[in-house]
Formats: C-alpha cells, structure tokens, sequence
C-alpha cells in the first residue's frame, strides 16, 4: 500500500491515522513462504503517522493469523503473530545528503518519495524476521512418544522409555580421568 502523504507535510493535519491490510508479497510479486506455514489472512496494519515540527514518526502494529504443526506434537495451531513497527520518516533528498549508503531499508527509517510512503516491503521483510523458528503449540509441550508416536500432551502410552539406545553400549565400560580419581 503506498501511503500518501501530502495532508501531513503540507500541514493540514498533524497526524495521519493508517489501517490497510497487507498481503504477504517480497518485491517482484514473491509470497512470502515459510515452510510448514500457511497464512489464514492478510496481514492487518494498523497505526499512526505523526508530524511533530517536521520530525516525521511512523508507529504502526502488524497482525497476522496463520495455521501449521507443532514442532513436538505435530498437532494443529492457529495463532496470531503481531509485532510493532516503528520508524522516523524522512524524504529522499534528506536521506541522499545525510548518509552514503545505498541501503534502502533501514532499522531507523522510511523513505518518502515525492509526498508519498510505500512500506510493503519492509512489512514483509519484518514479518519474516520476526516470525517464530518454530511453532510451538504450548511451551511445555511433551511431544511424541519415541516407540509408539502417541502424543504425550494427552496422557502417558504406557511405553518403557528407559531402554538405551544400542549404539552408546559401547562407552558403557569406558572410565573417564575423573570417575578413576574418584574410586582411589
């Protein structure tokens, strides 16, 4: 979505109230793909942009349901990211004289081009970053019993579990320098 703002810099008005959904899309027209993971809706951004003196701020909270598996259990979740994104707006020709880089995504800023804000990109580029390594459906979730594959969350199997796996027999004999010092 490209925001326009014209009403702020001319002084119109001094804030400028944002809430626009967002589709999850990486420039040339990629969807953002997290294995595993499926996006039950578009991203919902939500928010402000304030003109305090000149000084620019973008403050916005991004929402986004999605569904996949527990990485223990394997059992269904649907769940809500949301994140906070906040930036310092500055225009084009103020960003060229301040700084060298060629960088066009910051962590400190936005660029204005000719009055308007275009943040799909940087959206998207968060929503990825701050997405979870992996899904969990509870912090204390048990998993799979390693024998059967029941889910532990919902109750015991009743399997032995204590069983060694063969492959460590062989260290069973081995003493180590402290274990020796130990039994002088």
């Amino acid at each position: 979505m490209i925001l326009d703002l014209t009403k702020l810099l001319s002084g119109e008005v001094s804030k400028i109230n944002v809430d626009f959904e967002l589709q999850p899309e990486l420039e040339d027209g990629l969807t953002v793909a997290l294995d595993g993971v499926e996006f039950t809706s578009p991203a919902r951004v939500q928010g402000v942009i304030t003109d305090n003196a000149g000084y620019m701020r973008l403050v916005l909270t991004v929402s986004l349901d999605y569904s996949g598996e527990c990485a223990r259990c394997l059992s269904r979740i649907d769940d809500t990211l949301t994140f906070d994104f906040e930036r310092t707006v500055v225009s084009e020709d103020t960003r060229e004289r301040d700084t060298d880089e060629e960088d066009e995504y910051s962590d400190e800023y936005v660029v204005l081009r000719d009055g308007k804000l275009d943040i799909d990109g940087q959206l998207c580029e968060m929503l990825i970053l701050e997405f979870p390594s992996k899904l969990l459906c509870s912090e204390d979730c048990k998993g799979l019993c390693i024998k059967c594959g029941h889910n532990l969350n919902e109750g015991e199997c009743g399997c032995d579990r204590s069983h060694r796996d063969p492959r460590w027999n062989a260290l069973l004999g081995v003493k180590f320098a402290a274990d020796a010092e130990n039994e002088e």
